[in-house]
């Protein structure tokens, strides 16, 4: 029997996403990110992604994932500007309730912010930095169809060094799968 992978949707973060904001910030959710932040800094991370997903200068934008056809808000995904080895490229980053892990959801909603990115057409890369530690985030990169371009100390949260694999993505080339 095959598995049919799930349908989302990817609707711009708004100011009503803060209890989902709050919802992914549990422990098991931040394990790999350096625990969960404190209440301040989730409102404060908020904003951003309200402000980033006003933008309209191709900044990048941030997404509540929305699974298909209930439409309940079941994570977060986006893509925003990094300067990374002196260049300005796409990083993208995701997080998927507890409750919805494992069912491919994430590698939907990859799919579906690599071609957001790709259709800002402002940065030939995109990147992911998940930490070497984290198996199910460094499987979705190669499932999303990254390339790993090897370990690396990246800074978060700010202030925090972690260890990370480079995940880049060539915008440029169109999807091969």
């Amino acid at each position: 029997m095959e598995s049919k992978a799930p349908r989302v949707r990817l609707e711009p973060w708004s100011e009503t996403d803060l209890d989902l904001l709050r919802a992914t910030n549990a422990p098991e959710l931040m394990t790999h990110l350096g625990g969960p932040e404190t209440d301040e800094q989730v409102v404060k991370r908020h904003r951003r992604y309200v402000d980033l997903s006003a933008d309209q200068t191709g900044k990048g934008r941030m997404f509540r994932v929305v699974l298909l056809p209930g439409g309940e808000a079941v994570g977060t995904i986006g893509f925003w500007e990094q300067t990374w080895q002196g260049r300005l490229v796409y990083e993208t980053g995701w997080g998927v309730l507890a409750a919805y892990q494992g069912r491919g959801i994430a590698a939907a909603a990859a799919a579906a912010v690599i071609e957001r990115a790709r259709a800002e057409k402002k940065h030939r890369y995109l990147h992911a930095f998940p930490s070497v530690d984290n198996p199910p985030s460094n499987a979705l990169c190669r499932r999303a169809g990254f390339s790993l371009q090897g370990e690396c100390d990246f800074e978060y949260p700010p202030g925090q060094v972690m260890r990370c694999n480079n995940w880049k993505l060539d915008l440029e080339r169109p999807e091969t799968r």
